[in-house]
């Protein structure tokens, strides 16, 4: 009797096992190489194949696959041999080599008082800090962009932890969702600005540091002029223009970047160090196209996991202020809260890379909205207001609702008589939306529905629209009373 043949294993990332209706942890593959086996998996279950493959049928560049652990850009990327018992880990954008050189810490000011001793005595009994490691502590300069799930726990940590200078950018308010994670803010602060709450409550924590205030959103206009005051940057951002506006601009300025990423249960953690190893450019040389992006708002997080992934953050750049241990250049961290998994990626320079390779072709910042994918003047599709369409749902003959949302985001809240069809079974769900009538797609906040919409009309839909700023916009000017979330 022979042996049964191990299969090739495929693991899917939590973002791409959402879409199957049973989704397994892992599937079986077949193929002898890495291109081919994507591709049976693309044919097995169509709704994967534009998350694999790029319009022009090459493996997406926003997405890493290792072989038994090895990336395989690094061998023959889809072209790579596989063969039974192999295993492919597919790891896919949220936003090297050798360890590399320390950098090597400034020189540390005068010394502690008697109250920073008191204050700061657990650091100072460790070897690796002492009095001088506090002093360079003391004499940092961090920002941290984006003060939400991950940058509310690095702030917290790194303000304790005494770094003399703390800056914050962030254009939001705190809003009562944001409790579940962000830590830094109370119920009292609902409505307030991020940066101004954060800064107050840092000062509290520890009033020998200086929080610098930067409200607003960090640009293409202002980066450069905002970073180069700040020895690192921590990036607590949600979105991936702002992420590859921070990694250009650090690698402009040769600032370490501290990378940080969340999706549900699993979160990402690295340092990119253009002077020392690979930006993120090199590990994600492009964005995945804005509709396969679902954000925290849209795909949930276990609050604890950016609590979880932003201390690790504050870590880093810690041992990057000490000039000790061996920071994450060159290396990503994997994290599964769901199997307390961790797992550690070995990421090269790009000797390609526009930004930071050998022949580098990227001189300054760029529009980077765009560069992800924003829809162009073109490309935007026929929206309707919620007053509007309050007014048009009173009428005898109604528009059709078709809510694109998936079914958790459904059970807080939905539009009477709205059909649930979720954006990544809609292609398949055609024959459910009326070719006959007005059709008005909706979600939360208007992206996915524009997607939505844009679907429908390549597939000869001609009366359809999307609900202008989603069920935030109606729950604002129509129903105050809806659940937000």
């Amino acid at each position: 009797m022979s042996a049964k043949v191990p299969p090739i294993l495929v693991a899917l990332p939590p973002n791409l096992r959402e879409l199957l209706e049973e989704p397994p942890d892992t599937i079986e593959g077949t193929g002898a190489t890495v291109d081919e086996v994507l591709r049976a998996l693309s044919e097995e279950f169509p709704v994967l194949s534009p998350h694999l493959f790029s319009p022009a049928g090459t493996i997406r560049t926003s997405l890493i696959v290792l072989l038994n652990d090895d990336d395989v850009r690094y061998r023959q990327r889809g072209r790579t041999p596989v063969k039974p018992g192999d295993r492919l880990v597919l790891v896919p954008a949220l936003a090297g080599g050798s360890p590399t050189r320390r950098r090597r810490a400034r020189p540390s000011s005068q010394s502690l008082s008697t109250e920073e001793r008191h204050r700061y005595s657990r650091h100072l009994l460790l070897p690796e800090v002492g009095e001088t490691g506090q002093r360079r502590i003391r004499d940092a300069k961090v920002l941290i962009v984006g003060v939400g799930g991950l940058g509310a726990p690095a702030a917290l940590y790194l303000a304790a932890a005494g770094v003399g200078t703390i800056g914050l950018v962030d254009g939001d308010r705190v809003d009562t969702s944001n409790l579940q994670r962000q830590v830094l803010y109370t119920t009292r602060e609902v409505g307030a600005r991020k940066t101004g709450a954060a800064a107050r409550r840092l000062r509290a924590l520890n009033p020998n540091i200086q929080v610098v205030v930067h409200p607003g959103r960090l640009t293409s206009e202002n980066a450069l002029r905002v970073i180069r005051g700040y020895d690192i940057v921590l990036d607590g951002t949600d979105n991936f223009p702002t992420r590859y506006l921070v990694n250009d601009a650090c690698a402009l300025l040769h600032k370490p970047y501290v990378y940080g990423s969340v999706y549900r249960f699993e979160g990402q953690v690295s340092v990119f160090d253009a002077q020392r190893g690979p930006c993120y450019r090199c590990l994600f040389p492009e964005p995945p196209p804005p509709e396969l992006v679902p954000s925290c708002a849209e795909g949930g997080v276990l609050g604890v996991v950016p609590g979880l992934i932003g201390i690790w953050q504050a870590t880093e750049a810690l041992q990057l202020v000490l000039g000790t241990g061996e920071p994450l250049i060159g290396r990503i961290l994997l994290i599964d809260a769901l199997s307390a998994g961790v797992r550690e990626v070995r990421v090269r320079k790009d000797p390609r890379c526009p930004l930071c390779g050998r022949h580098p072709t990227q001189k300054g910042l760029i529009d980077y909205p765009a560069f992800c994918g924003a829809p162009t003047e073109g490309e935007r599709v026929p929206t309707v207001g919620a007053s509007a369409l309050a007014t048009e749902l009173r009428r005898r003959v109604r528009p059709k609702l078709i809510d694109v949302r998936e079914p958790g985001e459904w059970q807080i809240a939905h539009l009477p008589n709205a059909k649930l069809i979720p954006r990544a079974t809609l292609e398949r769900r055609l024959v459910e939306v009326p070719r006959d009538r007005p059709v008005v797609v909706y979600c939360k906040s208007g992206r996915r529905s524009a997607d939505a919409v844009r679907l429908l009309a390549s597939h000869g839909f001609a009366n359809v629209r999307s609900l202008a700023g989603g069920l935030d916009a109606w729950a604002e000017t129509v129903d105050p009373k809806m659940p937000r979330y």
